[in-house]
């Protein structure tokens, strides 16, 4: 899901790239991008483009994880938020969006509603893929399995395992209906 910049290794490549790469047996190198970088890029994109709605939303992102990274070297860590910050900033503004957009239908503004829902799917493109009832329902059994956990006091180890492995991905109002389901039939 990542974007990637590709050189071929043949020529002489002088610039270092800032984001790790990787070399196929076609002998290119391919450089992934962060996700900061791909929004950067993508913002770039969409002004060129005079998208005007992905380039205040992709501003807007920008803009919480420049938040995000004043908080982060308040707390002594100079390089920024991590890229697992970055997602749960991405959560939480799809889970913002979601609500004004059903705010707005409530009181009959279906054109705004609209506008957020753009928003959210703008925002979206940059999540994981999340995982649907039975991956979180299998991840679920797995984590209880291999932490052998046997009551509702292993709750609590159970969900951080999860949000550890599937941060980004799995939504953990379910994951925890589903650990709190297996854990009270194991007591």
């Amino acid at each position: 899901q990542h974007r990637a910049y590709v050189a071929s290794t043949k020529t002489p490549y002088t610039k270092q790239a800032p984001w790790p790469e990787r070399t196929h047996a076609s002998n290119t190198v391919v450089r992934y991008m962060s996700l900061r970088e791909r929004i950067t890029d993508d913002m770039k994109t969409a002004l060129k483009a005079g998208d005007k709605l992905r380039l205040s939303t992709l501003r807007l992102i920008s803009a919480a994880v420049k938040d995000r990274d004043i908080a982060a070297r308040a707390e002594d860590r100079c390089c920024g938020c991590e890229e697992g910050e970055i997602m749960s900033i991405l959560q939480k503004l799809v889970k913002q969006r979601e609500e004004s957009a059903a705010t707005y239908e409530k009181h009959g503004r279906l054109d705004l509603a609209e506008t957020e829902r753009e928003e959210a799917q703008i925002v979206r493109e940059y999540l994981p893929k999340p995982m649907d009832e039975g991956e979180i329902e299998q991840a679920a059994q797995d984590v209880v399995a291999e932490l052998n956990a046997s009551g509702l006091k292993d709750m609590g180890r159970c969900m951080g395992e999860l949000k550890s492995r599937y941060a980004g991905r799995m939504d953990f109002g379910k994951a925890g209906a589903k650990i709190k389901g297996l854990l009270s039939n194991a007591a």
